[in-house]
C-alpha cells in the first residue's frame, strides 16, 4: 500500500435540476457538514442548481486557506437534495477501490485542513481548485481494511445518534406536559407570583459582570469593567431572572435567563425579579414556560413602542400560566435537567467521536509504514 493520487479515483459529477423535481437546498458548513440553506431563492432560478445524491460529496473549492480548512461533505440521506451551482459534486469512480466513507474520514483530519491551507492558491479567496485537490495523495489500503476502519467508526456514530435520538422523547414529554396543562388548567396572572428586585451593587464586592443571549442564557460580557462604574449595576442571585425589555432587536426572541450560578451584575437598564413563593411556583418550571417558541411570538406581539418596542414589567406580569400543584412543577423541572444532562453528555460524545478520525487514520498510515519496511 502507497499514498495515491485522489483525482485517480474520483470524478466530478454535474446534474442540473431541470425539471425542479428537487426542492431540498442544503449548503455545506466549516464542520464538513450540510445544513439547510439561508439563501432567499424566491427569485432564484433553481433549476441552474446542482443535484446530490447519496454517496457523493460537495465541494467548495473557495476560501480554503482562509478558513484552513477544506470543505468537504459527503451526502448521506437517501432523498437528493440540490446545492448552489458553485460548489462541485464529486463522485467516486469505483467502490470497490476506494469508500467514500474512507475518504471522508481521511478529510476530517487536521492536517488534512492544514495541508489543504497551504497548497490552496493566493488569490483573494485563497482557494484550492479542483485540479490542485486531485493532486492531493491519500493512502488507499485494501477495500476489506478501509471497509473495516469505516465500520468501527460508523459503530461509534450510531451509537451516538441513538443517544440523540433519545433526547427528542424528553423534549417532547417536557413540551406536551406543558401545552396539556395550558389547554386543562386555569392560567393564573404572574404578577401574583414575582417581584421585582433592584439591589444594587453598592459596595463594589461583585465583579463578575453578565449579560443575556436571544439562547435565553447569561453570559460573560466583553465589557471592560476597569472603566465601569459597578456600584449602579443590579445583582442577580441564584434562581433570580433577568431579562431586556427591548424586544425590536434581538431576532423575534425575548432575551430572558434564570441565574444558576454564583450572583452576578447586569446591567442597570435591565429588569431583574424573583418568585415570592418557590414553594408555590418554582422559578425553574417558571423558566421552562419562558423558554417556549410561544413565549417569544407573545412578548413580541405584547411589545410597544415606536423607535425601539418594549416588554415591560406590567406586560410581564400581565402574562397567565398554568401553576400545577408544586409536585408537578417538580416531575416536568426532574425531566428536564435530565434532558439538559444528556443534552451536555451528547455533545461530549460528539466531540470524542470526531478525533477519533485522526486516531484511525493514523492508524492506516503506521500500518503502510510496516508494510513498505516489510
Amino acid at each position: 500500500m502507497s499514498y495515491k493520487r485522489i483525482g485517480n479515483y474520483v470524478h466530478l459529477v454535474d446534474n442540473r435540476n431541470k425539471d425542479l423535481a428537487v426542492t431540498s437546498l442544503l449548503g455545506i458548513n466549516i464542520t464538513k457538514n450540510f445544513m439547510p440553506s439561508v439563501a432567499n431563492t424566491s427569485e432564484t432560478d433553481l433549476s441552474k442548481y446542482k443535484i446530490i445524491q447519496k454517496g457523493q460529496f460537495a465541494y467548495s473549492t473557495m476560501q480554503v486557506g482562509r478558513d484552513e480548512t477544506i470543505r468537504l461533505a459527503l451526502y448521506t440521506d437517501d432523498k437528493p437534495a440540490i446545492i448552489s451551482p458553485a460548489y462541485l459534486v464529486i463522485e467516486v469512480n469505483d467502490e470497490n477501490e476506494l469508500l467514500p466513507e474512507y475518504m471522508m474520514m481521511w478529510f476530517q483530519r487536521p492536517e488534512s485542513d492544514r495541508y489543504g491551507w497551504f497548497i490552496s492558491d493566493s488569490s483573494v479567496r485563497a482557494s484550492l481548485e479542483w485540479e490542485r485537490f486531485c493532486e492531493i495523495q491519500i493512502p488507499i489500503p485494501d477495500i476489506n481494511e478501509q471497509r473495516k476502519f469505516v465500520a468501527l467508526y460508523n459503530g461509534l456514530l450510531t451509537n451516538q445518534k441513538t443517544y440523540e435520538n433519545s433526547l427528542a422523547d424528553l423534549q417532547l414529554i417536557c413540551d406536551s406536559y406543558i401545552e396539556k396543562l395550558i389547554k386543562t388548567k386555569e392560567s393564573e396572572a404572574l404578577g401574583e407570583f414575582i417581584e421585582q428586585s433592584d439591589e444594587r451593587n453598592n459596595d463594589l464586592q461583585i465583579d463578575n459582570l453578565i449579560g443575556i443571549s436571544v439562547n435565553k442564557v447569561f453570559m460573560e460580557t466583553k465589557s471592560n469593567k476597569d472603566q465601569l462604574d459597578l456600584s449602579n449595576y443590579k445583582i442577580v442571585r441564584p434562581r433570580e431572572f433577568g431579562y431586556v425589555s427591548v424586544t425590536s432587536r434581538n431576532g423575534e426572541k425575548i432575551s430572558i435567563a434564570i441565574l444558576d450560578g454564583e450572583a452576578g451584575l447586569v446591567s442597570s437598564t435591565y429588569t431583574v425579579f424573583r418568585v415570592k413563593d418557590t414553594s408555590i411556583l418554582l422559578p425553574e418550571y417558571l423558566f421552562l414556560f419562558f423558554k417556549r417558541s410561544e413565549f417569544d411570538r407573545y412578548a413580541r406581539f405584547h411589545s410597544w413602542g415606536s423607535a425601539r418596542e418594549t416588554f415591560d414589567w406590567t406586560d410581564m406580569c400581565n402574562v397567565k400560566l398554568p401553576i400545577p400543584d408544586i409536585k408537578v412543577q417538580e416531575a416536568i423541572v426532574t425531566i428536564y435537567h435530565t434532558l439538559e444532562t444528556r443534552k451536555r453528555i451528547n455533545e461530549q460524545l460528539k466531540n470524542t467521536i470526531k478525533p477519533l478520525c485522526p486516531v484511525l487514520m493514523k492508524g492506516v498510515v503506521e500500518s503502510m509504514n510496516e508494510y513498505s519496511q516489510a
